[in-house]
């Protein structure tokens, strides 16, 4: 299946029904009075998180989406159906624009996320709902109102806890098949990746966290170079960016200077994945006799004073390592983040009781 993470769509919600002119006809009853009802609402339309789906594919072509008219109303004061919606199922992470305004109308997070993004329209009320006391026979009803149209652009970015960069052939994708379930191709030429990967790596009982697999990075990406800049915003939801660096690349190159070059493609490309944190990753150390002493090398001329691993994903050395640490940094983050959440929930309760006595 073609990875899809981005597409433009047109929805068009329902019109609401009309309302019924109509009056009550009975035997032996000559002032029988108005009875029309009133119309059925027009449809919505919606867009729900599956997270059985990975891609936007399923809208490459299709991109006209109606939901159903309401019903007019009908006599003997009768309400018209009201028009049925229109669900879009979309992969979970999907954020949806307007695109005529440029608003962010909503990110569905979650499965089942719901979003209404076209509502229908509002339903025409028929003539007994204009009786008074000085016109019993009204002749007054309303049109059903037209329903919301809008241009939409989806925009996917896959949740993920850790997301991989690096030069192509630096060992990425073989770094994900060590770790997860994903198969991911590997080959010895680059941009063997075409498309982001994600894969579930375990730690333990009830202990896991999601590893993203991008195409490689190369100098030049955050003004189109390559693959890497097309799929960079998949890696914006990371907790941490793991720069898996080449330790002996094909071509002689110096693997500081990839490491410089991913730094400020990521600095180029947004401030925001700029800041998460991130560990450098050394692949293929059994090709080195003494890795220790040619990455301190490497550390030092760049100042490196972040965390950094040893690892050989083909033969899977250090990957183990690797993985536990991941695990400890993430459970760290949600630890602070529900300490920040109880702190908050508890101010709110102490507002609430001190607000009565200032009163």
């Amino acid at each position: 299946m073609r990875f899809i993470d981005e597409v433009t769509i047109q929805v068009f919600a329902g019109k609401g029904g009309d309302g019924c002119l109509s009056f009550r006809r009975e035997k032996f009853v000559p002032f029988g009075g108005p009875n029309g009802g009133d119309g059925g609402d027009g449809g919505s339309v919606y867009l729900e998180a599956k997270s059985d789906l990975n891609t936007l594919v399923d809208y490459r072509f299709k991109r006209h989406f109606r939901a159903k008219s309401g019903q007019s109303g009908m006599g003997s004061e009768c309400t018209g159906a009201k028009g049925d919606d229109t669900v879009i199922y979309v992969p979970v992470g999907t954020l949806a624009w307007d695109e005529g305004s440029g608003e962010l109308l909503g990110d569905l997070l979650t499965d089942g996320a719901r979003l209404i993004v076209a509502q229908g329209g509002r339903h025409g009320m028929g003539n007994v709902n204009f009786k008074t006391s000085r016109n019993r026979a009204p002749r007054k009803v309303t049109k059903g109102k037209l329903g919301e149209e809008r241009k939409l652009r989806l925009e996917l970015k896959l949740l993920a806890d850790v997301g991989l960069l690096g030069f192509p052939n630096a060992g990425k994708s073989t770094l994900i098949r060590a770790v997860s379930a994903a198969t991911p191709k590997v080959a010895d030429y680059p941009f063997t990746t075409l498309y982001p990967q994600l894969g579930m790596v375990s730690v333990g009982a009830g202990k896991s966290f999601v590893m993203a697999d991008i195409p490689g990075i190369i100098e030049g990406a955050s003004e189109g170079a390559g693959l890497g800049l097309q799929f960079l915003r998949h890696l914006a939801r990371t907790r941490l960016l793991l720069q898996v660096v080449d330790v002996a690349p094909l071509d002689g190159s110096d693997p500081a200077t990839h490491i410089r070059i991913i730094e400020a493609e990521l600095i180029k490309f947004s401030d925001e994945l700029a800041a998460v944190p991130r560990w450098l990753v050394f692949n293929k150390i059994d090709m080195l006799a003494d890795i220790e002493s040619f990455a301190a090398e490497i550390l030092q001329q760049l100042a490196w004073t972040g965390p950094v691993f040893y690892i050989s994903a083909l033969k899977r050395e250090g990957t183990e390592t690797l993985c536990y640490a991941i695990m400890q940094h993430i459970e760290e983050i949600n630890a602070r983040a529900e300490a920040a959440l109880m702190k908050e929930k508890q101010d709110i309760e102490e507002e609430l009781e001190q607000a009565p006595e200032e009163a």
